[in-house]
């Protein structure tokens, strides 16, 4: 799979892996997802999901995404599914690079209708939404004792 959205982060791969082994932080760092519904209590064994709702508020789809594969604290490879949207395929890769850790995020729609089109296409808009979401996922693992920047204040922008 290729990786279309990279993130440097100064935190560890642990502490990235924490945030991805915790289901219900899913909405904190996926673009789209608002709520949590349930976690597999195996979560993110292969076969566990997650149930949460897309959309905004009144406008929720009900839906879930599954572990297809993992490696802990290394990769985690998704199926996402947004009933109107279809299913896409989603790997994440957690590597040590430096004094903290590279994230990697690819993206491969498996099912109509998003699927009928270019990857090309399809990929102007993943791109943007999958590098905001392992930004997302950075700041996370980072907590507001260890931002980029060396400060210990949260960061507003």
């Amino acid at each position: 799979m290729k990786f279309e959205a990279h993130w440097e982060t100064t935190a560890s791969p642990d502490k990235v892996w924490e945030v991805l082994a915790d289901g219900w932080r899913y909405p904190g760092w996926v673009v789209g997802a608002s709520r949590m519904r349930a976690v597999d209590p195996a979560w993110p064994a292969p076969g566990a999901r997650i149930h949460h709702s897309v959309g905004l508020w009144p406008f929720l789809i009900d839906d879930h995404t599954e572990v297809l594969e993992e490696d802990p604290g290394k990769s985690l490879t998704l199926l996402a599914r947004a009933k109107a949207f279809g299913r896409a395929r989603i790997e994440i890769q957690v590597r040590p690079d430096g004094v903290g850790s590279l994230i990697e995020m690819g993206e491969h729609l498996a099912s109509p209708p998003m699927s009928w089109f270019p990857q090309s296409v399809v990929e102007l808009a993943a791109v943007p939404r999958n590098r905001e979401c392992i930004r997302r996922l950075a700041l996370l693992a980072e907590g507001p004792a260890h931002p980029r920047d060396g400060s210990t204040a949260p960061r507003l922008g």
